[in-house]
C-alpha cells in the first residue's frame, strides 16, 4: 500500500499539495474477487479453468486464494458441466474448439452469475439441454448466459448474450442499496473496498448538501443511487442501455427519484445549457478527456467528485481542470497484489467556498 499510496501522490504531483489525503481504504488480501474471468483450457474430458501458459496450454486456478469460497465452490460444478455439455476448449494456438472464457460473479447474498464465452452459437442447444443438471449442482446460480466471441483476438467477451435462464440480473446489496447487474454490466471486482468508495462519495455530496447531483459514467447507477435523497434532483448518465435499465430498475424500487439516461456522458454533458451543483465522474482507464475536463473547467460547477482507476490519466484530466482544486484525496486498494487502485478525489472551485468536512 505505501508503494500504492506514493506513487499517486509522486503522479498527481503539485495538483495535489494542498489537498488533505485522508486514510487510504484497505481490504482483505484473500476472497475478495467478486468476478472471476477463466479462460478455459485442457479437453472436454479433462477442462481447465484459470489462465493460459505461454504455450498456450490451460492452468487451472481452482484453488486461487483471490476468490471467496461461495465462488471457488463453483468451479469444480462448472468443470463437470464442461464435460457433460461437450464444450470443447478454445485451442488459441489451434485456433479450434468452443468454450474461450468462463466468467463467474457472486453476489453477496451468494448468488451466482456464470457466462460462457463461446465460438459460435453451435454449442447453445447443450447449453440448453445439461443446464437443469448444473443448476441441481449450482442451487445457488440465478443468471446464466452465453456470450458469443467469433473473432480470434485477445478480449475477454463479445457483443452478443444470450440468456439461458429466466432471470437476468444479478441483485449486489451494496450499502443496503440492490444494484442489479446484467450480464454485461460493469461492476467493481472488489464489493467491500467497493462499498467504502460510495460512502466517501456520500460523505463528500452530503457535506456540501447539492440540490443537483450529475453522476457520469454511471455504470449500474452505484454512485447516483447513493446520493439520491428528497429533494435532490440526481441524474445518472452511462452509454450502456442494459445498465441503464438496470439503474431504472433500482430507482423505481427504492423509490429514489434519481433519473438515468442512456447516452455518451461527455457528449450529453457538452450539450447541457448548464451543470449540475456538483458532479461525479468515474470513467474508465482512458480518462474523462480533454472535452469533458474543459467543459467541466469552464462550466462554473462548484464541485466535482472524480473516481479513477488510472491515476495517470486522472493527473492529467485535473491539469486541464486548474479552477477545481484538488481538497482531498482517498486512495482505495481495490486490487491487493497488483500495482492498480482506485483513487476518490473531492475538487472545489477556487473562490467557491471552504469545503465543510
Amino acid at each position: 500500500m505505501a508503494g500504492k499510496l506514493a506513487q499517486c501522490r509522486e503522479l498527481l504531483g503539485s495538483i495535489g499539495d494542498d489537498a488533505v489525503w485522508l486514510d487510504p481504504v484497505v481490504g482483505p488480501e484473500r476472497g475478495f474477487r467478486t468476478k472471476a474471468k477463466m479462460v478455459a483450457g485442457g479437453s472436454v474430458a479433462s477442462p481447465t479453468l484459470g489462465i493460459l501458459s505461454p504455450a498456450g496450454t490451460g492452468v487451472d486456478l481452482e484453488e486461487c486464494p483471490l476468490y471467496p469460497p461461495q465462488l471457488a465452490a463453483a468451479f469444480a460444478p462448472l468443470k463437470h458441466f464442461i464435460t457433460r455439455a461437450g464444450l470443447e476448449p478454445y485451442s488459441v494456438p489451434e485456433r479450434r474448439g468452443e468454450l474461450k472464457n468462463v466468467i463467474v460473479t457472486v453476489a453477496p447474498s451468494g448468488e451466482l452469475m456464470v457466462r460462457f464465452v463461446l465460438r459460435s452459437t453451435e454449442p447453445i442447444a447443450r447449453l440448453r439441454k445439461h443446464l437443469p443438471w448444473l443448476l441441481v449442482q449450482l442451487p445457488q446460480l440465478t443468471v446464466a448466459s452465453a456470450n458469443i466471441l467469433p473473432e480470434h483476438r485477445a478480449v475477454v467477451e463479445g457483443e452478443r448474450e444470450i440468456l439461458l435462464t429466466e432471470a437476468d440480473s444479478l441483485t449486489m446489496a451494496v450499502n443496503g442499496i440492490d444494484l442489479h447487474l446484467k450480464p454485461q454490466s460493469f461492476f467493481q471486482t472488489n464489493t467491500d473496498v467497493a462499498t467504502a468508495l460510495y460512502r466517501q462519495a456520500v460523505a463528500w455530496v452530503e457535506a456540501v448538501s447539492p440540490a443537483s447531483v450529475w453522476d457520469l459514467y454511471c455504470g449500474v447507477g452505484g454512485f447516483a443511487l447513493h446520493v439520491a435523497t428528497p429533494g435532490r434532483a440526481v441524474t445518472g448518465v452511462e452509454v450502456s442501455s442494459a445498465a441503464v435499465a438496470s439503474a431504472q430498475r433500482s430507482a423505481v424500487a427504492l423509490n429514489s427519484g434519481a433519473e438515468f439516461i442512456a447516452a455518451d456522458a461527455a457528449e450529453w454533458a457538452l450539450a447541457q445549457p448548464a451543470p449540475a451543483d456538483l458532479v461525479i465522474v468515474n470513467p474508465p482507464r482512458r480518462g474523462i478527456g480533454g472535452a469533458l475536463a474543459g467543459w467541466l473547467e469552464a462550466s462554473g460547477v462548484r464541485t466535482v467528485i472524480y473516481s479513477s482507476c488510472n491515476a495517470v490519466t486522472l493527473a492529467k484530466d485535473l491539469a486541464a481542470m486548474p479552477s477545481l482544486r484538488v481538497r482531498e484525496v482517498r486512495l482505495l486498494d481495490m486490487f491487493p497484489h497488483t500495482e492498480h487502485y482506485e483513487v476518490a478525489v473531492l475538487l472545489t472551485r477556487v473562490g467557491a467556498g471552504s469545503f465543510r468536512p
